[in-house]
Order: C-alpha cells, then structure tokens, then sequence
C-alpha cells in the first residue's frame, strides 16, 4: 500500500488548483479574445458572413496550424503543465518564458521534466512577467517616446536584426548545457542543419514548415536512436522519475 506524504498531498493539490484555474483562465482569455471579432461581425453592420469568416480562418490555418501542435509538444517537457497555462496566456513563449524557465532549471540544478524542474519553470516565469510588466510601465508607458526619440538609428536597427538571434542562441546554448544529452544533441544539429541548408534550398515551398520539419523529425530519431539501456533519472525531490539520460 502506497503511503501518501504531506509533500505529495501538496503536489496533488497543486496539479488540481493549476488545473482547475488553468482551464477557467484560458477560457476567460478566449472569450475576451473572441469578443472583439464578434461584436464587430454581428453588431457593427459589416458585412461580414461566414464564408468570409471560414476563408479567413482557413487562410490562417494554413500557415500557423503546424505552429499550433508543434509549439505544446516541444515546451510541454520542459515548462510542465501549469507553466504551460502561463506561458500561452502571457505568450513570447519561446524568446522570453522558455529561457526563464531553462535559466531558473539551471538554477537550481533541476532537471527539465521533473517535479524540482516544474515548479522553477513556474516561478521564473511568474518573474518574468513581472519584469515585463514593470518595464513595459516604465519604459514604453512613462518614457516610451522620449526614449526613443534619443536612441540612434543605427543602434535600433541593430537591435532589430540581432536580439532576437541573441536570444534563440542563448537558449539553444541553455538548453544544450541543463539536458546534457549528447546523442539528442548531435541529432537536433544534424537534422536542423539538413533542413536548413538542403531540404528549403531544395524546394522552397516548405521554408514556412521548416521548424515543424525540424522538430518532429528530431523527436522521432532521438527516441529511435535512443539508448535502449538508458536508466531512468530519479527526480531530486524524490517525486517521479525524469527523462532517460542518454549518452
């Protein structure tokens, strides 16, 4: 018979409230969402029906709906699940929360996957949006147009061109470090460097669906390639078993 802790009776209650308002906040942030779209088609007098509305929204899907099941299978692992509510309700997912999050792992010396690992994604990424939100207070509410009125020209295009490159690569880095998986490693490179510089140049019309391409192939050879023998890695706080290390 399985004894249950004080520690996993509090991780159960946490998994529960994070579901619980999870769901509720994600369903209020959609229908604040939505709001907008549907005053404008039924009480603006546009003349808006919906084969315009199924257009559109196909149009859309066409180009962003790979983005739509590739982006919660690849930060899943790493943020967990009540991260996951936070990241997409506040969104700059992948050049703000997920370096937070892989920064705070590190941290601590937490494993993506984990427990430890878990609850560092969550309180990074509650930092993080504080931060954002007390610069964006500062520095666009109270000196957004003085301060860019003083900064050069060629120091904002500069930061236009390369912060984002900055950003993705210091993640990249963090990731590479905190996982310490070298055979997902090499395989991520390979197939990223493959994608990049023979499978777009060759046929251009998959440019767009290069980061899915990327993605799941890599997924795919990582656990067909897999150390078959590999020991699962216990959690530091003793709560579950993390991810296979592999060599």
């Amino acid at each position: 018979m399985t004894t249950v802790t004080g520690h996993d009776a509090a991780l159960q209650t946490f998994d529960r409230t994070t579901s619980r308002w999870g769901r509720l906040t994600m369903i209020v942030g959609l229908i604040f969402s939505l709001a907008g779209p549907v005053y404008l088609v039924f009480f603006s007098g546009l003349e808006v029906d919906q084969t315009k509305i199924l257009t559109a929204f196909l149009a859309i899907a066409g180009t962003f709906a790979v983005i739509w099941i590739v982006e919660p299978l690849t930060y899943y692992p790493i943020l967990g699940q009540a991260s996951m509510y936070q990241a997409f309700m506040i969104g700059n997912i992948s050049n703000k929360l997920l370096p937070s999050a892989l920064i705070a792992q590190s941290a601590v010396n937490a494993k993506p996957g984990t427990r430890r690992g878990e609850l560092a994604a969550v309180m990074a990424i509650s930092g993080a949006a504080m931060v954002h939100l007390f610069s964006l207070l500062i520095f666009v509410g109270f000196m957004g147009t003085w301060l860019v009125s003083v900064i050069p020209q060629n120091v904002t295009q500069v930061v236009q061109t390369y912060i984002l490159a900055s950003v993705l690569g210091a993640v990249v880095v963090q990731a590479i470090v905190s996982l310490k998986q070298l055979r997902a490693t090499i395989i991520a490179i390979v197939v990223s460097a493959a994608v990049v510089f023979l499978l777009v140049p060759a046929i251009p019309s998959l440019a767009f669906f290069s980061t899915a391409i990327a993605v799941i192939t890599t997924a795919v050879l990582a656990w067909f390639l897999r150390e078959k023998s590999a020991r699962l890695v216990k959690d530091p706080e003793g709560t579950e078993p993390a991810e296979p290390r592999n060599r």
